[in-house]
């Protein structure tokens, strides 16, 4: 194994299997940051291995307000992935989410991630860019999203939406992908001026429709799992448990 720090951020040497780590810069794209997870973390160890930020936060109840985001209980590093177990304790679900390069963000670039999950009925995830802000009438850019009993989509939050009440989605229909559970999938966001557009596996889902509408201020990337939050997906039972896992993670920044 053989690794390298540049600033804060590890770059560690690849597994050297198929689909393994990219490495180096693409074309319009520099790569900024990279994590294969070699490094063996077991349940609340994940801070002390690779820092305060791919922990995330602790404490606080997820989105739809019936989980409780508990790190150190999902959270571990395996055979070379980052493990998520997503369980029942204590009458609450168990979720996390982490930042995978801290959260300062950057506004514009490429973010590619290889997971796979289990079916999940009642958890879902929201890998997303986030303002680092925190301010959500700048936007939000979701990939891959949705529950882990099925297939997932991408959606951008239409910057500016709230002014007039309610937040838009941009575009408004989803497009679900050919994802699912049990499969190891690569998703990769690419966003830029005016554009976003979503591919898994290489190939091209879905992108944004309304220019003026994508955000365009600085995001942090953030790989949540937590409860879901919609009418057309139940509540996680007592009996449901498993696994989400990220191979390895990936993030570029846009040099036109």
């Amino acid at each position: 194994m053989m690794s390298l720090m540049v600033g804060a951020v590890i770059f560690v040497q690849t597994k050297g299997v198929p689909d393994g780590m990219p490495q180096g810069d693409l074309p319009g794209w520099k790569l900024v940051a990279a994590q294969d997870f070699l490094l063996p973390a077991a349940p609340g160890q994940v801070e002390d291995v690779y820092g305060s930020a791919m922990r995330g936060y602790s404490g606080f109840v997820d989105s739809s307000g019936q989980g409780t985001y508990t790190p150190d209980a999902v959270l571990s590093v395996t055979d070379g992935t980052l493990d998520y177990y997503l369980h029942m304790s204590g009458g609450k679900p168990r979720v996390a989410s982490v930042i995978p390069f801290g959260y300062q963000g950057q506004t514009y670039g490429r973010y590619s991630v290889r997971f796979k999950y289990d079916s999940l009925p009642g958890y879902k995830i929201a890998f997303l860019l986030w303002p680092s802000s925190d301010n959500w009438n700048e936007g939000e850019i979701d990939w891959p999203e949705g529950g882990l009993d099925g297939q997932l989509y991408g959606s951008s939050a239409v910057k500016g939406s709230l002014d007039h009440g309610t937040m838009k989605f941009d575009p408004p229909d989803r497009q679900y992908s050919a994802s699912g559970p049990g499969n190891w999938h690569v998703a990769t966001t690419e966003w830029t001026p005016g554009k976003v557009k979503w591919y898994l596996d290489g190939q091209l889902v879905g992108q944004t429709r309304n220019s003026s509408g994508v955000p365009n201020t600085s995001m942090r990337w953030t790989l949540q799992a937590e409860t879901a939050d919609n009418a057309t997906e139940s509540f996680p039972s007592a009996d449901v448990a498993g696994h989400l896992q990220v191979d390895w993670v990936a993030q570029y920044a846009y040099v036109p």
